[in-house]
C-alpha cells in the first residue's frame, strides 16, 4: 500500500484532525508523526501532556498504522526517513506564518516525486472552544509556573521579552516571524520595575508598590500563557520578600529575580556614577534561603542577580557571590554588565561554568547588545531578558506623533506611521 504521512502538534484530538486522518487513510497506510515537546514550542503550543500520551491518543483514533516523533518543525529528516507517497495537512498554512513549512515540505517531497495533500481546515463552534480551552489551561497557575523550567530543558536559550501591559503581552504571546528557514519566537516575559514604574509615570527607586506590580501582573496573565519571569529589585525586607514569593507562587509566575543591594534602590546601569551600596553576602543568602523555604512547590524559581561587575567590585567578588547563592538555594545567577562590550560577560560565564555546569545563567544584554543569542548560548547562557525595549522604542514614537499633531493642527500627517485600529482589534482575542 501507498505510505502517507500527517503530523500533529496538539494534546486533544477534535473533529478537524480527524477529517485530516480520515482523508490521509483514503490514500493509504497512515504513519502520523507526533511534534516533539521541543518543535512544539516553536509553534507556541506547549505541551500539557507527555509525547507518548499525544501518540497513544493518535493510534487510538483507529486511523494510525504507526506513530513516530517529528524532531524539527521542518520535515526534511522526517520525510527523508519515510518517504511517504503522501502528506497530507490542513489548508491553514496557506495563510500564515507556516506557509514556510509548507515550502519545505514541497521542496522535499519533489525530490522523489511525493504529493501533497491539503485538506480543507475545520473552523466551527466546536473546534473554537477545545481551541480556547486548551488555551486557558495553559494560562492556569499549575500549568504557566512549571513552563520557565520546562522550557530551560528544550531550547538552546530562553528569550524573554519586556511587558508592562496587556497589549504588550500580546506582543510577545504573539509575535512569530519565519526566520532562516525556521519559525521563531519569545519564550517568557520579563516584568521590568523599570518599565512597570516607568509607565505609571513614578520614577525606578522601588517606588511604585508590590500590589501595584501585582495588578500589571493580573493584566498580563490576563491575557498571555507565556512564563512570567518578575523583577523583584531588591527584595525589600526580608520579612516583606518572603511574604511576597508565596504571593507570586500561588499567582503562577514562574521566577522572581532579586538583586542583591541595599537602600534607596538605583537603576544599575548608572553603576558608579550614583551611590549604591551592595549587601553582604551574609545578608543576601539569608534572605534567599528564607525566599526558598516558604515554597510549597518545586517549580518557582528564586534568581539572584550580582551588582559586582556594575559597581566595579570585580570577578573574584561576582563568582564568589554567584557561589554563596546557588549554595544558598538560588535557582539561577543573573550576572550585569554596563559595558558595551561583552567581554567581562563571558568572562564570568566561563569561570563560572568551570565550577558549576548546570545552575542557569541570565543575561541582559541591554549595554552589550552586539552579542548574539547563539554567542550566548555557546557560552554558558541560559536566559537572554530584553529589558526595556519595548518601552523605549513606544516613547520616541508617541512623543513623534505627539508632536506632528501640534505642527499641523490635524492627525492625517501620521497617519501613515500608525498601526491600523483594526490590527490592534485582532491582536486582541474576543471572548
Amino acid at each position: 500500500m501507498k505510505k502517507v504521512y500527517a503530523c500533529f502538534c496538539t494534546d486533544v484530538i477534535h473533529e478537524g484532525h480527524l477529517n485530516v486522518l480520515k482523508t490521509a487513510a483514503q490514500y493509504g497506510e497512515v504513519y502520523a508523526g507526533v511534534m516533539s515537546d521541543q518543535a512544539m514550542v516553536r509553534f507556541n503550543r506547549f505541551p500539557t501532556i507527555s509525547q507518548e500520551r499525544r501518540a497513544e491518543i493518535l493510534k487510538e483514533t483507529g486511523y494510525v498504522k504507526e506513530t513516530l516523533v517529528q524532531q524539527d518543525i521542518m520535515y526534511d529528516e522526517v520525510l527523508e526517513r519515510l518517504r511517504p507517497d503522501y502528506v497530507v495537512h490542513g489548508d491553514n498554512w496557506l495563510h500564515s506564518r507556516e506557509n514556510i513549512i509548507r515550502e519545505n515540505v514541497l521542496k522535499n517531497l519533489k525530490k522523489y516525486g511525493g504529493e501533497l495533500i491539503e485538506v480543507p481546515y475545520t473552523c466551527n463552534e466546536t473546534v473554537k472552544k477545545i481551541d480556547d480551552n486548551m488555551r486557558e489551561k495553559l494560562a492556569m497557575p499549575e500549568f504557566r509556573r512549571k513552563r520557565l523550567r520546562q522550557v530551560l530543558t528544550m531550547r538552546p536559550i530562553v528569550k524573554a521579552l519586556e511587558v508592562h501591559s496587556g497589549l504588550t503581552g500580546l506582543i510577545a504571546e504573539k509575535t512569530i516571524v519565519a526566520n532562516n528557514n525556521s519559525l521563531d519566537q519569545f519564550d517568557a516575559m520579563w516584568i521590568s520595575s523599570l518599565c512597570d514604574s516607568t509607565a505609571k509615570g513614578k520614577p525606578d527607586i522601588e517606588l511604585v508598590d508590590m500590589s501595584s506590580r501585582i495588578r500589571t501582573i493580573e493584566d498580563v496573565m490576563d491575557v498571555t500563557t507565556k512564563p512570567i519571569i518578575l523583577d523583584g529589585d531588591t527584595g525589600g525586607l526580608v520579612e516583606h520578600f518572603v511574604y511576597n514569593v508565596r504571593t507570586l507562587e500561588r499567582m503562577g509566575v514562574s521566577a522572581v529575580i532579586i538583586e542583591d543591594k541595599t537602600g534607596l534602590k538605583k537603576n544599575s546601569l548608572f553603576g558608579t556614577e550614583v551611590e549604591q551600596t551592595q549587601d553582604t553576602i551574609e545578608n543576601f543568602t539569608a534572605k534567599i534561603r528564607a525566599g526558598k523555604s516558604v515554597l510549597r512547590t518545586e517549580e518557582f524559581m528564586i534568581i539572584a542577580r550580582i551588582e559586582s561587575l556594575i559597581l566595579e567590585r570585580g570577578m573574584e567578588d561576582a563568582l564568589t557571590r554567584a557561589y554563596a547563592y546557588v549554595e544558598a538555594g538560588a535557582d539561577g545567577i543573573m550576572i550585569h554588565s554596563r559595558k558595551t562590550d561583552p567581554g567581562e560577560i563571558l568572562e564570568f560565564c566561563r569561570q563560572f561554568r568551570e565550577k558549576d555546569a548546570s545552575t542557569p545563567i541570565v543575561v541582559v544584554p541591554t549595554s552589550f547588545n552586539s552579542i548574539t543569542e547563539e554567542e550566548l548560548a555557546e557560552a554558558g547562557v541560559n536566559i537572554v531578558i530584553y529589558a526595556n525595549q519595548l518601552t523605549r522604542s513606544a516613547f520616541p514614537a508617541m512623543q513623534g506623533v505627539a508632536v506632528e499633531i501640534l505642527k499641523h493642527h490635524r492627525a492625517k500627517e501620521v497617519d501613515d506611521r500608525l498601526m491600523p485600529i483594526k490590527d490592534i482589534i485582532r491582536l486582541i482575542d474576543a471572548l
